[in-house]
């Protein structure tokens, strides 16, 4: 794909949607972490119904150690792979009180060093709670890049790089988002409803889409 439909690609879906944001629900940066956490294999609806009772009543690493990791699972129980989830969160809330003062660090090294966060989730991080360059590719983003044309890899680390080279600047920020929501709701992975999408002529979709090696 040359550069000039890559430009038009998100110059379109900028102009559909000019300030996109994440579906899971947060007000701090912590608050977003630890959601990312528990989004895993789960759905973003489903984290947020359980966030939404648990963040009034816990939603600071100091009080979420005060629940214990028994009345944390009581919240996130509706969850996929909550027991897991939950210690890897208890484990996250001490490492960031003892080693970064309550905060979130703002660097990839020093997040990849919490339990449970991976480079996506890092990357989620440092996009959407501090506006940093970052290209989480999940399997929404891995499917769109690859059917449209617009950074197609074998794997997740592939496509993450060439979304890095490739996306035009001024769209970077935002893309992740963009990327997202397209494969969410339009670009799906079964029936892509290429009828309503408003990239439909720019994609160079001629075949099966590969399945994520390391999504």
């Amino acid at each position: 794909m040359n550069a000039a439909k890559r430009y038009e690609i998100f110059r379109r879906l900028r102009e559909a949607n000019p300030s996109p944001k994440t579906e899971l629900e947060y007000t701090t940066p912590f608050e977003l972490l630890i959601s990312v956490l528990l989004s895993a294999q789960a759905t973003d609806v489903g984290v947020n119904k359980a966030t939404r009772r648990l963040y009034p009543v816990a939603n600071t690493p100091a009080k979420i150690l005060a629940l214990g990791v028994d009345e944390l699972m009581s919240y996130i129980q509706t969850i996929g792979l909550y027991k897991t989830k939950a210690k890897n969160v208890m484990a996250t809330c001490q490492i960031l009180l003892d080693k970064h003062g309550g905060e979130v660090p703002r660097t990839r090294e020093e997040l990849e060093e919490l339990p449970g966060v991976g480079r996506k989730t890092a990357n989620v991080v440092l996009n959407t709670a501090f506006g940093e360059l970052a290209m989480a590719v999940d399997t929404h983003i891995f499917r769109v890049s690859n059917r449209t044309g617009i950074a197609p890899g074998k794997n997740v680390d592939i496509v993450e790089e060439k979304l890095m080279k490739f996306v035009p600047k001024e769209f970077l920020l935002d893309a992740h988002h963009w990327l997202i929501l397209h494969g969410r709701y339009t670009c799906v992975a079964r029936k892509p409803q290429c009828w309503n999408c408003i990239i439909a002529d720019l994609c160079e979709f001629k075949g099966k889409t590969p399945t994520p090696a390391n999504a």
